[in-house]
């Protein structure tokens, strides 16, 4: 999945540091980010490089890199947050000249193809960060301005002191079988159309394995029993830690669709799967398992 780049491992624990020429740079522009793409090979810019494109200038340079904030590293490897596109200067926004260039806007989308699995994590793990930074500019209590803290990944308010860190939401992933089937399913308005399994968020109160119970019923009106954990997923692109479960019918196979949710609920015989090779993301390797019978 995503998140298997053995032997490499990711250090998530925060640090006040400045970033290297050679450090690795993230630099969003709503659901893209700014990659440099060479023979099929796709990398993140360095903070050299951004100069070299006019990311800096002299005269806005130490205030650009006061900006940035460290996220992560992967080995030895260092990732900064670049400040959004949207938050730079519209002097540096225009300064930003990409043409005749081997940089160009991604959408995240792109990025689940690339065969580099470490730029893939790298990426979905710092959109996570990104989204919480750019939602958090603001005290939700007070609307004041919010700054970084220097000891820890937090925000904080210089007014009335509150206090923000990461957001990250439970949701489950639910596997239903009856025999040799499989319940998949296919969301409604949604970019993704390929079939998926039952997902959803946990709410106030509840334990994952009840979440599973009331997803799977309220999306396709089906009732399970024997619910068992099966692994998680950190999914940065939505802000989520993905619990998966396998779980088997209760009663009738009968499938009531909640159109709101999905376009599309069957039952799925286990040969169909043959070609489920995708191993990117905790839905995919689930259906895989189910194929193989390794459940």
């Amino acid at each position: 999945m995503i998140q298997d780049i053995a032997p490499k491992k990711l250090y998530n624990e925060y640090t006040q540091k400045n970033p290297l020429p050679t450090d690795r740079m993230m630099m969003f522009r709503e659901n893209k980010i700014l990659i440099k793409e060479l023979g099929g090979c796709m990398k993140l810019p360095t903070r050299m490089e951004l100069e070299t494109l006019g990311g800096y200038s002299q005269d806005t340079s130490a205030a650009a890199i006061g900006k940035q904030q460290y996220l992560f590293r992967i080995e030895e490897g260092c990732y900064f947050r670049y400040p959004a596109f949207a938050e730079l200067e519209t002097g540096l926004q225009n300064a930003l000249q990409l043409d005749g260039t081997d940089f160009h806007w991604v959408s995240l989308s792109q990025i689940r193809g690339c065969q580099d699995r470490e730029l893939c994590f790298a990426v979905y793990t710092a959109y996570h960060l990104e989204q919480w930074y750019q939602s958090h500019v603001f005290c939700g209590c007070c609307g004041a301005r919010t700054v970084p803290d220097t000891r820890e990944r937090m925000l904080s308010c210089p007014v009335c002191g509150s206090q923000s860190y990461p957001v990250i939401a439970p949701a489950v992933i639910a596997a239903v079988t009856d025999g040799d089937k499989i319940l998949l399913t296919k969301y409604a308005n949604r970019e993704y159309k390929r079939y998926a399994l039952i997902a959803g968020f946990t709410e106030i109160g509840e334990t994952a394995e009840e979440t599973v119970r009331r997803e799977v019923m309220e999306e396709t009106g089906i009732r399970v029993k024997n619910i068992r954990y099966y692994k998680s997923q950190p999914w940065g692109i939505d802000g989520n830690l993905l619990l998966g479960f396998f779980a088997e019918l209760d009663g009738s196979s009968r499938i009531s669709l909640d159109e709101n949710e999905l376009a599309a609920a069957e039952w799925v015989s286990r040969d169909k799967l043959k070609d489920m090779d995708d191993s990117f993301s905790l839905t995919r390797e689930m259906m895989r398992v189910f194929y193989e019978n390794r459940i």
